[in-house]
Formats: C-alpha cells, structure tokens, sequence
C-alpha cells in the first residue's frame, strides 16, 4: 500500500470530511448565536464527488476518514455516503464526530452501513447549562444518543468536553469520575480560538490534570484507536480512559497526520491556517482520479511545520461549525 509524506516527514493518513456547515445546536465557541450564512446548495460537494476524493485519498496511503460538520446528522442520507467510503479498498476506519443528539434516530443505519466509531461533543452534564452552552440542546437527547451508540457498538464511544473557565470548568471531575463508574472514554479539549471567541479563558491541560489528582495517579494508556493528538491516560479503577487535546498551551504539529475537506470542497492542509486548495473545481471540471490525487499530494506538499496562532489571538475567516474541526 502507498504511503505518503509531507516535507517534514509526517506520515499523512487521515482525512477528515465536512460534510455540512449546518447544525442544530449553536454552541458558544464554535458559532455565533445567529449562525453563519448557509453555503448555496450547489456550492456542497454531492455524496458522489467526496467518494471520488476518497477514492484517490486512499490510492496514495490514506486509511482513516472521519465525517463532520456543522452536525453531520442533519444532512439527509449519510448512511448512504458511508456505504461508499466504507467500501472503498485501503479505508479501514470510518468514524463520525457529532453533538449526539439525533444519534439515536440515525445510529443503526449508519452502523449498517459501515460506520465504526463515533465521537461526541458534550460540554455540561447540567441540563440549564447544557443549553446555555449549545443555545437550543436537550441534553436527554444527547445522553440518549450516547447510550444507544455504546448498546449497538459503535464503540469506543469518545466524549469531547472543550473546557472553558467559569463556564463549565467545575464539571472536569464530574465527567472524569464517569470513565470510572461507566467506562466512559472521556477527552478534555482546550478551546481554538475562532469566530472572536477570545473572551473565553481556556484551561491548560497541566491544570486540569492536576484538579483530576482526587481520583489518584492517571496511568498512560495506549490508544488502539487513535487518529489524532489526543493523549490518553487511566486511572487505576477505570473501566474507562482520559484523554487530552492541547492546542494551545501544547502544540502537537510535529505528529500532525491529517487533512481537510471543507463542505465546499477546499482542501485545508492545517485546520489554523486561513491556507486552502479549490478542489472542487478540480472535481466538476477535469475531475479525473490522476488530477485529485496531484490537488490531495499538493495539500500534503503544503502542510505547514506548525501552526502559528498565539493565546489571545482569534482566527479571522470561516467558523468552527465551516471547517468540520
């Protein structure tokens, strides 16, 4: 099987996959309350051009793909997009990252399907907060589309928690005690800095490690399943893990494995890089295999050695819920 590098010499693997800049939710740090302009329906690449863009991602090495947003969930027949990439030769990981509230509804047929693993935001265990957080969420649904996904085995089950002081940072301990008394696989994530969202004061990751100290030492633990920069860790009694994703106060570039295909087909080679390639032109006008595998070797060519963005600096251009995180 190929294998491809970029000019630092950075297996590159990995292809996350926007598949819609809409959501149902509208959480504080990743849009503003009013939403963003939704894109022109013709401006979204169809089920059958991501497929092609897979296709040729896998021809040169890539192995995992994980579909995002917006919420993925509410762009109507994702099991269908599934089945394709689930069925392409050398993809052997097809995983989703959603807000887990329409989880129950769509859970079974996007396991049928082919759907491995599923990721899922949740940032309060609190019902009020729940919904000052995201705007307009239930958390019942969420927590039901968490159940469901583990009962079926969409498994492991990720919980994302973005931590932000004095909004939600008194739950870290709430949510670590559940990776010991449900097995929950929980991952604290230190929030980016998008749409001007720097009034929120993030919680460095060497902090929260140390307010989780009350359950005892936290063990490293290796991750059979890990894509990305997550730093996984147990604590003893746990049926369940801890995990870390640092982007700010840690920069993990160097083992960056990724790239990013934008709902409207631009290729991102760094999530915080403003830096895009147009592939959807390539797509609807030459749009042969050859010349979307030299637009994705181009991409891979033009990751850069690190991000660059600094505390208290805000990323001007698209939103969180616009580039699928």
């Amino acid at each position: 099987m190929a294998q491809v590098y970029d000019s630092f010499n950075r297996h590159i693997d990995y292809l996350r996959i926007s598949v819609t800049d809409r959501c149902n939710l509208r959480c504080i740090y990743c849009m503003p309350a009013e939403g963003v302009p939704s894109l022109p329906h013709g401006d979204v690449l169809r089920y059958e051009e991501i497929a092609a863009v897979a296709r040729a991602a896998a021809d040169m090495g890539i192995k995992k793909i994980r579909l995002t947003g917006g919420e993925p969930l509410v762009r109507l027949g994702l099991a269908d997009l599934v089945k394709m990439l689930s069925q392409i030769d050398g993809i052997d990981d097809v995983a989703l990252t959603t807000n887990g509230t329409l989880l129950k509804k769509y859970a079974p047929e996007l396991k049928n399907a082919g759907l491995k693993r599923v990721n899922i935001s949740l940032d309060s265990l609190k019902e009020e907060r729940y919904k000052q957080i995201t705007r307009t969420g239930e958390l019942g649904d969420a927590l039901e589309g968490i159940a469901f996904a583990k009962e079926i085995g969409l498994n492991p089950v990720k919980i994302n928690m973005v931590v932000i002081r004095g909004v939600n940072d008194d739950e870290v301990t709430d949510f670590a005690h559940l990776s010991i008394e449900k097995g929950w696989h929980v991952r604290f994530i230190e929030p980016m800095p998008f749409v001007d969202n720097t009034s929120f004061s993030f919680v460095p990751i060497n902090e929260i490690v140390e307010r989780l100290s009350v359950f005892g030492r936290l063990e490293p633990h290796p991750s059979g399943n890990g894509n990305g920069p997550a730093k996984y860790f147990k604590f003893m009694r746990a049926t369940g893990t801890i995990g870390f994703i640092s982007p700010m106060s840690e920069c993990f570039c160097s083992s960056c494995n990724r790239l990013r295909l934008t709902v409207d087909g631009m290729l991102r080679p760094c999530l915080m890089s403003s830096s895009e390639l147009d592939l959807r032109s390539v797509l609807r006008n030459s749009g042969t295999f050859d010349n979307i595998k030299l637009c994705l070797l181009e991409a891979v060519m033009a990751k850069p050695e690190r991000q660059t963005l600094v505390r208290g600096q805000s990323q001007k251009g698209r939103a969180m819920c616009q580039l699928g995180g």
